[in-house]
């Protein structure tokens, strides 16, 4: 009975660690301000997925451009740090 609740336990606590992760990469709503108005100043819209990497690094996953489809990474000031077309 003992083993069962150390192993409930166990797993309780990484399922609370993996959400408190994922908390880490979402992006507050005035962030996202931010991050819209880079991507327009771009002539890009309708990113599929925007994350804020650790690094305090905006991740921007299939962005619709003029020049195509890409992933944009901005930094902390919003500003382009990478550009890349797969």
């Amino acid at each position: 009975m003992m083993k069962a609740f150390a192993i409930a336990l166990v797993l309780a606590l990484g399922c609370t660690a993996a959400l408190a992760e994922n908390d880490d990469d979402k992006v507050r709503e005035t962030d996202m301000a931010k991050v819209t108005a880079a991507l327009a100043d771009l002539g890009c819209k309708d990113p599929e997925g925007v994350k804020k990497e650790q690094e305090g690094i905006y991740e921007i996953d299939d962005a619709r451009c003029k020049m195509g489809t890409m992933d944009i990474r901005l930094d902390k000031d919003f500003s382009v740090i990478l550009i890349s077309r797969y």
